[in-house]
Parts: C-alpha cells; sequence; structure tokens
C-alpha cells in the first residue's frame, strides 16, 4: 500500500526498547546514590543516566553500522525521555525547547570531557570532570573518584561485548560496587 510509504521505518524498536530499559536500569542501580555519592535528585539521576549513556555510545562508535544506528536510535530514545520528564515536571510548552537546547549541550559537552578522560584512563581527570558537573555549585563536593574508576572498568567490560550482543540489544553495563 501506497501509505506503507509514509510510516516512520524502525525496524529496531524492541531493539531499542530493551537497550534503552538496560541502561536506564543501570543509571539507576542504588549503589550510585548510596555509596559512590552522586546525590537522589532529578539532576544526579540525569548525570547518571548521562554517564551510562556515553558508555554505551562510545562502546557502540567502533561497531559496524548497525550498531551506530543503533546508538543514535538511543539517543533519539533518550532525549524523548528527557523531553516527556520535562513536561511531566510541569514545565510549560513554551520552555520545553529551551531546556531541551540546554540538557542536549550538558550531554554533549560532558560526553567530550568524559570520553577524553576516559581515552586517557585518567581517573583523577574523570574524577574532577565529574566533580564539576555533579556538584556544580559545591566547593566541598564529595570524591567522584570511585564513579570514575567504576566508568573505566565499565567502558573495559562494554568492550568485550560482542557486535552480536550489541545488534540484539543486550550491553549489559557491569553492577557498580561488584
Amino acid at each position: 500500500m501506497i501509505f506503507g510509504l509514509f510510516k516512520k521505518k524502525n525496524h529496531n524498536q524492541t531493539i531499542v526498547n530493551r537497550q534503552y530499559a538496560t541502561l536506564t536500569s543501570a543509571a539507576r542501580v542504588p549503589f550510585f546514590y548510596t555509596d559512590l555519592d552522586v546525590p537522589d535528585t532529578v539532576m544526579g539521576r540525569f548525570e547518571m543516566l548521562t554517564v551510562v549513556m556515553i558508555l554505551f555510545f562510545r562502546r557502540t562508535a567502533n561497531s559496524a553500522a548497525s550498531g551506530q544506528e543503533l546508538a543514535q536510535e538511543i539517543v533519539d530514545a533518550f532525549f524523548q525521555d528527557i523531553d516527556h520528564s520535562i513536561r511531566e515536571l510541569g514545565i510549560g510548552d513554551q520552555s520545553v525547547p529551551k531546556r531541551m537546547k540546554k540538557l542536549a549541550g550538558m550531554f554533549y559537552g560532558r560526553l567530550e570531557t568524559y570520553a577524553e578522560a576516559l581515552g586517557e584512563k585518567n581517573a583523577d581527570k574523570l574524577a574532577s570532570a565529574l566533580q564539576r558537573n555533579i556538584y556544580p555549585q559545591k566547593q566541598d563536593a564529595p570524591s567522584m573518584r570511585g564513579l570514575a574508576e567504576w566508568m573505566i572498568a565499565a567502558e573495559a567490560a562494554l568492550a568485550e561485548v560482542s557486535e552480536d550482543e550489541i545488534s540484539r540489544g543486550g550491553a549489559v553495563p557491569p553492577q557498580p560496587g561488584e
């Protein structure tokens, strides 16, 4: 039928949903908030979801085209989820685009900063960046060294995930504290 031509082509929706759910679950592990000093607030949860997404995107950056396509669809799902959350918080329709632009800028800024430190496997540099981002107003903020070390270990673990597992939406970051 001709109407089928106008449907959004999204053959990966089940895989995207499964992988996105896995990543969001990983970002909500209580250990981050109880033992690694991430604040259990809206922004703290945004920061953790950003961390987990960045680790996933770094893993899929070297994947085949299907893995990169999946990563792009997960980025889209991430920002749709943020948009939905902003609206649930009662932000008016006219303010949403401005907030989304700000959050997207924050995300991509963190991606660049964390990627540099992760590429160097520099836990001190990564901990410092995490501390600045997670506690921007606090001079005596807790150390983010434990989170930085987990990120470096998680990136190494995700590097071992096969391309087949990536294509099926089965990339699972390791649990912190294990």
